[in-house]
């Protein structure tokens, strides 16, 4: 399995900028079964299984979903947990500014 870190875009990871919304995107990958990816987002983002099973649909046909959304610390906690299984994930803001 392969190991993933969350990606934080350089604007992200300036603590100056932790104001507003944030959200976690997950990206489609050859090695997550779709019950890998189910099981991750339930268990770091509390959500349930059906809606679970539609963001990882959604990340399977269009390559990425958009699966949590938050303050950015609590975004960066939700990415690593569900980075644990080799899901690529990335926090940024939910609007560009």
């Amino acid at each position: 399995m392969l190991n993933s870190i969350p990606l934080l875009e350089p604007s992200v990871a300036n603590p100056e900028t932790q104001i507003g919304r944030w959200m976690v995107v997950i990206f489609n990958n050859d090695h997550n079964s779709f019950d890998q990816v189910i099981d991750a987002l339930v268990r770091a983002t509390g959500c349930t299984t059906d809606e679970a099973a539609i963001e990882a649909w959604e990340a399977h046909t269009y390559g990425s979903a958009s699966v949590h959304f938050a303050a950015q610390s609590e975004c960066e906690r939700v990415a690593v947990v569900i980075s644990r299984v080799g899901i690529q994930t990335e926090v940024r803001p939910e609007w560009d500014d």
